[in-house]
């Protein structure tokens, strides 16, 4: 988890304040408010008030919505500053819990890779990428990190290509292959007196900061608005004006499925679904100055959502539960005949 803003003439201990009354203010986004205070609070140097903080949000009454992210940040942010025991036995921990969200494998591995312990960060890698992406062909852009990650480490140890690198080398989309980019040797190349080697390696350089842009200023997700029964039962009962939007919700789960098939059939990528609350819709409209019986409201609420980290990537992968919390394996419940 990084902030949304630069490093760079950042006051982080005011955006630190900021986020703290933020995350007060609006409680459902604490978590993901937090996440970014601690991110700032590493960025300034100040590593212990990062790891309090990460322990405040472990230590909440509220349940997380993956706390096996909040874990793996721990673990990172404590091997950083001299607590290698303690970062390894989370890192265990995480591992164990065969978490299904992409980012804390990655984090984990990354600090295996970053203190050299090459052998664990691949096996690391490689453990959440069977997990998430065993018998898929197409893997959702939340696990290109993780495959890409695995190809650099896979890289450095000299280790031959297997299908998941060969699938890491299909997702890339640079110029400049990944086989060239995780060269060892490029790092000797940059000591080179021959400027020749020296300007290829600036393409790659160039090639590789040109793919981090587009990862960093990649849209938010192109998120749809979904209300749980009992959310969407006391919003209508509040507003029902909004009954024209919602006639019932079994007709909004089934909009919802088919609003995504068509753009998924449209070529949109990044699709993704956001469940909102009563209570947050309010804040939200209080905060545009608007009244929530406004359905011209509804799509600016879940846009919103979606740029704070709420949205949830759709399709689910293959065997997940399905979107609509049914608790069915989503081939078996909205995704049927998909």
């Amino acid at each position: 988890m990084r902030p949304d803003t630069s490093a760079e003439h950042v006051d982080h201990q005011a955006e630190v304040a900021r986020l703290e009354r933020t995350a007060a203010r609006y409680p459902e986004d604490a978590e993901h408010l937090l996440l970014q205070a601690a991110a700032h609070l590493e960025l300034s140097g100040d590593r212990a008030a990062a790891s309090t903080l990460y322990d405040r949000l472990l230590q909440s009454a509220a349940p997380l919505e993956s706390p096996q992210l909040v874990r793996a940040l721990k673990a990172s942010n404590l091997w950083e500053y001299g607590h290698e025991a303690e970062a390894r036995a989370i890192i265990e921990g995480v591992r164990a819990e065969a978490p299904r969200d992409p980012a804390p494998w990655v984090i984990v591995a990354e600090a295996l890779e970053a203190h050299d312990e090459l052998e664990q960060a691949q096996e690391t890698f490689t453990q959440g990428a069977t997990l998430l992406l065993s018998d898929v062909t197409d893997p959702p852009y939340s696990t290109h990190a993780l495959l890409f990650g695995r190809h650099r480490v896979r890289r450095m140890l000299g280790v031959p290509h297997d299908h998941f690198d060969t699938l890491a080398d299909t997702l890339h989309k640079a110029p400049v292959s990944l086989d060239e980019l995780h060269d060892p040797k490029r790092v000797w190349a940059l000591g080179s007196d021959n400027p020749a080697e020296l300007q290829a390696e600036i393409a790659r350089l160039q090639s590789e900061l040109t793919a981090a842009r587009e990862a960093l200023s990649r849209p938010f997700p192109v998120a749809v608005l979904h209300w749980p029964a009992n959310e969407l039962s006391e919003l209508v009962e509040s507003y029902p004006t909004l009954l024209t939007e919602y006639p019932s919700h079994e007709e909004h789960l089934a909009t919802i499925e088919a609003s995504l098939r068509e753009l998924a059939s449209s070529g949109t990528s990044n699709l993704g679904i956001v469940s909102g609350t009563l209570p947050s819709y309010e804040a939200f409209a209080a905060s545009e100055l608007a009244s929530p019986s406004d359905p011209t409201l509804l799509p600016q609420y879940a846009t919103t959502l979606a740029a704070r980290g709420r949205a949830v990537a759709w399709p689910p992968q293959r065997g997940a539960s399905c979107w609509c919390g049914s608790g069915r394996v989503y081939g078996e419940c909205h995704g049927d005949g998909a």
